[in-house]
């Protein structure tokens, strides 16, 4: 997950909640405002939503050496 900058300069930080026992419960953004204390902590991470859908864009479309790789490596761990 990804800290995210809005248009308005509002972040959208990452945030897990889990049990006593560690046991994830869940996954969930919590809003950041500029002026709140942790924002400037967590700007210089942080990407556009445009940035975002550039990533995942690239993510797909140049992950084939990748995957065969991965695929290969799986091939002969199976037997």
């Amino acid at each position: 997950m990804y800290v995210i900058r809005l248009a308005d300069g509002t972040l959208r930080v990452p945030q897990s909640l889990s049990s006593d026992d560690g046991r994830l419960i869940g996954n969930a953004y919590v809003e950041v405002s500029p002026g709140d204390p942790d924002y400037d902590r967590w700007l210089p991470e942080a990407l556009t939503e445009e940035e975002l859908a550039e990533r995942r864009r690239r993510w797909r479309e140049d992950n084939d050496e990748l995957e065969r790789e991965f695929l290969a490596f799986k091939a002969e761990r199976d037997g």
